[in-house]
């Protein structure tokens, strides 16, 4: 069954919700077709603080394993370990795996999704070992938090469900709908911009070649981005 409530639990609400509010997606949300909520981590602190000096020294916070429990709890009306029961429960950090379509797949036809986002030096690795389901990130960089992480993954996996986008053919032969296919090169008026010109196929009116043309374009793109 896809999934029907995220929960996103972080230090910047407004961030993600800025982030995912708009577009196809942001109408998904008011169509209520999925539901979306934030939590603000530092409601769940002692004090609004969430972090703390990491154990045997050194630079940068650390994001508290009590707080990330107290929040779950207080939402779930669970204890945090179980909350993943129910739930897949991701953790942002900059060493996760790195989010792709496959994933994005994988969390839209799966069960509601909770995200808990990295911030400062990193998060207690007790709520990784305990709490979450899974690790995720953008890719080998790091940002200063995950709410943008959070926001990318939830815009991808909504747009997947049902009923969001009109048309659902949008969905098929988009880039990374396939392995060894990207997204072909598209075009629209002018069909001549400063003396560049569209390819003559595209305007050929025949189906059975743009298709072809569409499909060798989309895979010499995906060996051309091999790196």
């Amino acid at each position: 069954m896809p999934v029907k409530r995220v929960d996103v639990f972080c230090v910047f609400p407004g961030a993600v919700e800025a982030a995912v509010r708009v577009g196809v997606v942001g109408r998904a949300l008011e169509r209520r077709i999925v539901e979306l909520r934030t939590f603000d981590l530092r409601e769940y602190a002692p004090g609004g603080r969430i972090d703390d000096m990491p154990f045997g020294g050194g630079a940068g916070m650390v994001v508290r394993v009590d707080v990330i429990s107290r929040a779950l709890e207080a939402v779930y009306g669970v204890p945090a370990r179980e909350v993943k029961r129910d739930r897949r429960v991701v953790l942002t950090e900059a060493w996760g795996r790195p989010i792709t379509q496959g994933y994005v797949e994988e969390v839209a036809s799966g069960e509601d999704l909770t995200i808990i986002c990295g911030r400062y030096g990193g998060m207690d690795e007790r709520v990784r070992e305990e709490i979450a389901t899974d690790t995720v990130s953008l890719g080998d960089f790091v940002m200063s938090g995950g709410e943008i992480a959070a926001s990318a993954l939830v815009d991808a996996v909504i747009r997947r469900l049902e009923g969001v986008l009109g048309n659902r053919e949008s969905l098929i032969g988009e880039s990374f709908s396939d392995e060894e296919m990207l997204g072909p090169p598209q075009y629209t008026r002018p069909s001549v911009w400063d003396g560049e010109a569209v390819p003559g196929v595209l305007l050929s009116g025949n189906h059975a070649e743009i298709r072809a043309w569409r499909e060798s374009q989309a895979r010499e793109r995906a060996r051309a981005r091999d790196f």
